[in-house]
């Protein structure tokens, strides 16, 4: 489980941000890659920036093979992508796509609907089509790409595949949120192909689809946080008993389908902030409505799924916060802090 939100403050800059729900942690810690940093990549990309290009990056996540295998993160752009699990949906391709011969790019682009559908898993993309493996999905979009226009346009010719980064380290079922100041997209390899959703309400769980989640909030249309008014029954005047009564029928338990609903509304009724420090409380405050404490959420093993970690991107500052589930107290990590001309990803120490 998880739940991801994003939104901008009154300047327009965004916060982007992730509750990480699971059963174990994986030694997971903030670690920041530099430009010129040598990670392997699974396939050969051709358009793939060089180290005088590509985009400084911090996040969540384990160093492997020499691979930053982020969770979350952000580039020193601006932009930012969280990986959720989607165990029973996620469809990657079993091999990579080739290269059809006598294809121009330009027939490769991608459309311009607002739920794009951009081909299918595990079939030919076009001409330069770029085969990304799941794990190193979020950093191949946050090393490559300044905006999120620039990666929806190159998302017409990915093909994710499911290949691990070790035998060790088996292929996980995601979706992805990705998200700048202009607003953010789901991406998420279904049975059909690789879609593309235009996230007007910014906020991502997990199972079903996103396009399940975006009807379902229809559902709850009546829901407000406005005290309602008295109302007449013959004679009887029902008063309400206090402020919150607006959100009866609000789903309180812990599924994807529930946090999404009350993530989608707080996170829209949130009166805009203006500084970084009021933002950055809001979405802590936004994303503490759906953590998941312990003995809420059981699994069939016996054992518990809480809340890890939080994390909020603040893309103004290029400041990477976050708090973790036995010390919930916030830990600033702000990129001009470190030493970004090396080769390597390194774990990073908080400013």
């Amino acid at each position: 489980m998880c739940t991801g939100i994003r939104f901008t403050d009154s300047n327009g800059s965004m916060y982007f941000g992730r509750n990480l729900d699971w059963t174990q942690g994986y030694g997971e810690r903030v670690v920041v890659t530099p430009p010129a940093a040598q990670a392997p990549a699974a396939f050969e990309r051709s358009g793939d920036l060089d180290a005088k290009h590509a985009h400084a990056v911090i996040g969540m996540g384990i160093i492997a093979e020499g691979v930053p295998l982020y969770f979350d993160c952000g580039n020193d752009a601006g932009l930012a992508v969280a990986g959720l699990n989607f165990p029973q949906s996620a469809r990657y391709a079993a091999d990579p796509a080739s290269v059809v011969a006598g294809d121009s790019e330009q027939e490769a682009g991608p459309s311009t609907s607002s739920k794009r559908r951009v081909g299918a898993v595990g079939a030919d993309r076009g001409s330069n089509p770029i085969n990304v493996a799941a794990y190193e999905f979020p950093f191949w979009v946050a090393r490559n790409f300044a905006t999120l226009d620039d990666a929806r346009e190159a998302l017409g010719r990915v093909t994710v595949v499911a290949k691990p980064v070790s035998p060790q380290l088996p292929v996980a079922n995601l979706h992805w949120m990705i998200g700048d100041a202009t607003g953010s997209v789901v991406v998420e390899c279904l049975e059909g192909g690789l879609r593309v959703w235009e996230n007007d309400v910014d906020v991502l769980t997990n199972e079903p689809d996103f396009g399940w989640h975006r009807q379902n909030l229809r559902n709850y249309l009546m829901l407000s946080g406005a005290e309602p008014e008295a109302a007449m029954w013959d004679r009887a005047r029902l008063a309400p008993f206090g402020s919150g009564m607006g959100l009866q029928g609000m789903p309180g338990d812990y599924s994807g389908p529930a946090r999404f609903v009350k993530a989608a509304f707080v996170n829209s009724h949130y009166p805009v902030q203006d500084t970084e420090g009021a933002n950055v409380t809001r979405l802590f405050r936004t994303l503490a409505s759906v953590a998941v404490p312990m003995g809420a959420a059981q699994m069939p093993d016996g054992s518990f799924e809480i809340t890890l970690y939080t994390s909020c991107f603040a893309a103004a500052s290029l400041t990477y916060y976050h708090a973790t589930y036995s010390d919930p107290q916030i830990r600033a990590y702000r990129l001009a802090a470190y030493d970004l001309g090396g080769t390597e990803p390194f774990v990073a120490q908080a400013a």
